[in-house]
């Protein structure tokens, strides 16, 4: 299967625990920053005898303030410490945030298989996100041996629990008939799951099955319709397509500033095709000022990504401009590529 998207980031929220007035335990509230360090300080106060004794929602705690630094200063190896102690009672955020921590190394020497046993742990107990880090290990062939139906396996469980990613990947499955017998009505199923869910992938590829009339009849306005919904979710994909849609009427009305804008998106984000489709726009002066400089930079920028399709075209467009508009051109390019670079660093 195709991989999109990272592993879920170590900590992804802190539930702490403070003494109410009544004597039983209550969340925290977010404050000024006076507040919250003196209701960490409470936490911590009231957390690490309930630690020592052994309780696995303190232990848990514990680990959390200090791989988050709320209260502490920031210890991976204490907090290796107390969500080992959680885990090792069976704590499923513990086990997972463990498996994390040994995925990034933090504290600890990076252990993918230690990572891995944790994380299945946590999965076996019903971690939607435990299961989804599953299905995209075994999607791959890194930590563990590339194994498709693992990978689905886990990634329906995740489905199953609303994980919007997990139901892309199994939509995938089904489309292209990976593991399970090839079926558009369940990939359509699975992908509606994710696209309701605003995810842009399947929305991007609900736009192509209306497009392509694959499990669905054909349909140029719900394929537009779908495409500007995954860009509009900043889907480079879609805003290419979405722009072609624009530029031939296609299930929207022609309108070539509407196309310019959404090539420009996606040749933003690096797609060679739409920086060409762009270059050509201002070569041409459609649905933007006719601006040669700018029609050489993108032309030049595609055909440094995508090959020598492009090369002809940001040619033609040298023979046209004086060697000072070249040279300004270039340098464009050149400030664009780096400002690209820095932001996919």
């Amino acid at each position: 299967m195709v991989m999109r998207g990272k592993m879920t980031p170590v900590v992804v929220g802190l539930l702490l625990f403070a003494a109410s007035s009544t004597g039983c335990v209550s969340f925290l509230q977010k404050g000024e920053p006076e507040n919250e360090q003196r209701g960490y300080a409470k936490a911590l106060h009231l957390l690490e005898p309930l630690a020592d004794r052994g309780n696995a929602e303190a232990q848990y705690n514990l680990g959390l303030m200090y791989a988050k630094g709320r209260g502490v200063p920031q210890d991976y190896e204490q907090a290796v410490k107390w969500y080992s102690a959680a885990a090792e009672q069976g704590h499923r955020d513990a086990q997972y945030s463990l498996a994390q921590i040994y995925l990034g190394g933090l504290g600890v020497t990076r252990d993918p298989v230690q990572a891995v046993r944790w994380l299945r742990m946590a999965a076996e107990q019903g971690d939607p996100k435990a299961q989804l880090d599953l299905g995209r290990l075994y999607s791959q062939d890194e930590i563990v041996p590339a194994d498709e139906e693992e990978a689905l396996r886990w990634y329906r469980m995740a489905a199953e629990q609303g994980v919007a990613e997990a139901q892309f990947y199994v939509g995938a499955a089904y489309e292209n008939g990976q593991v399970v017998a090839q079926s558009y009505e369940d990939a359509l199923k699975w992908y509606r799951l994710a696209a309701e869910q605003a995810y842009p992938a399947a929305q991007y590829t609900l736009g192509l099955l209306y497009a392509r009339g694959n499990g669905v009849e054909q349909d140029a306005e719900q394929a537009a319709d779908w495409y500007r919904k995954a860009a509009e979710n900043g889907d480079a994909d879609a805003q290419f397509n979405l722009g072609v849609a624009y530029a031939a009427g296609q299930g929207v009305p022609h309108d070539l500033e509407e196309a310019a804008k959404w090539f420009r998106m996606s040749a933003e984000q690096g797609d060679p095709e739409a920086q060409a489709n762009l270059g050509i726009m201002y070569a041409n002066g459609q649905g933007v000022a006719e601006d040669l400089v700018q029609a050489y930079m993108w032309l030049n920028l595609a055909a440094a990504d995508g090959g020598e399709k492009h090369t002809a075209g940001r040619d033609a467009v040298a023979a046209m401009i004086t060697p000072e508009q070249l040279a300004e051109a270039q340098g464009l390019a050149e400030e664009w590529q780096e400002r690209f670079k820095n932001r996919t660093l």
